[in-house]
Parts: C-alpha cells; sequence; structure tokens
C-alpha cells in the first residue's frame, strides 16, 4: 500500500506548505499538488495522481474541498478510485476513509444525499 497525496489551493497567491506537510507527516511517499481553482474539471496533477494509481494505493487529502469542491465530483473522483482498487483518506474528515467498510458505506450514504 502507497499513500498518495493530493493537496489543491485555488489561487497563486496561496501556499500549499501547510498541506504538503500533514501529508508528509502522515506517510504520503509522493504528493501530487497545483495552484487551480476546484471549479475546473480538468486538473492536471488530480489527473496524473489517478493515472498513477495502482491497486492497493491510498489518496490522502487534508481535506475532501481539496479534491472535490462540487456535489459531482466526489463520487465521480471515488468511483475512479474505486475502479483502480485504491482507496481515499480525509485527515479532517475521519469518516471519508474507503479503506474500511464502514467508511465505504459513509461515503456511499453521503453522495448520494448531496446528489439529490
Amino acid at each position: 500500500m502507497t499513500l498518495l497525496g493530493y493537496a489543491r489551493v485555488s489561487t497563486d497567491d496561496q501556499d500549499l506548505t501547510i498541506q504538503k506537510s500533514e501529508l508528509g507527516k502522515t506517510g504520503c511517499t509522493r504528493i501530487f499538488a497545483e495552484k487551480i481553482t476546484g471549479a475546473h474539471a480538468k486538473r492536471p496533477a488530480l489527473e496524473k495522481m489517478l493515472d498513477y494509481l495502482r491497486s492497493g494505493d491510498v489518496v490522502v487529502v487534508t481535506r475532501l474541498d481539496r479534491l472535490a469542491r462540487n456535489t459531482r465530483d466526489l463520487p465521480d473522483i471515488a468511483e475512479r478510485l474505486q475502479d483502480k482498487e485504491a482507496g481515499l483518506r480525509s485527515l479532517a474528515e475521519p469518516w471519508a476513509d474507503t479503506t474500511s467498510p464502514a467508511g465505504r458505506m459513509v461515503l456511499t450514504i453521503q453522495a448520494e444525499l448531496v446528489l439529490r
């Protein structure tokens, strides 16, 4: 199992240092980072990370809003992770941990509620 970090800030004025530090302390061996608004569907570092994923890898984010900024993105990204047999963990939202059966269930329910 490899822990891969994903860090994102919305503007060039913002700094990725804190997110990268938290992800590094968590044990992420590689961190994909970018300065781009989450409103963009095409985020190069996110796509690169998703392409890089292998079965058993776990994507770690400091907060879910760093990964997905709207109600459609999170289930789509979670599905892509599932297709690659990879997991997802959020440091700020411990319920969002798809490496456990309970976490997968909670994320599924949360996505269902958000998409209604």
